[in-house]
């Protein structure tokens, strides 16, 4: 997805079966779209975040919690 996001104002949250660290992924749901980011990279203006489409997320989350086992080729 080729799409520009502002990010300075996303509200990023964290699974609430994560275990509070900084070992986690985290989602913010911002301009239409889904942000993706390892916690490990709060604050660095260098992290890599991943832009998907919101059909995208909701399928790969349905398939998680369908218990779908092999999720990449």
């Amino acid at each position: 997805m080729n799409k520009k996001v502002d990010l300075s104002n996303a509200h990023w949250s964290k699974s609430a079966l994560s275990d509070g660290g900084n070992n986690c992924l985290e989602v913010a749901f911002v301009d239409g779209v889904v942000a993706l980011r390892d916690s490990k990279d709060v604050g660095d203006p260098e992290a890599q975040v991943l832009i998907v489409s919101r059909t995208d997320y909701d399928l790969f989350t349905q398939s998680v919690r369908a218990g779908q086992k092999n999720l990449l080729p």
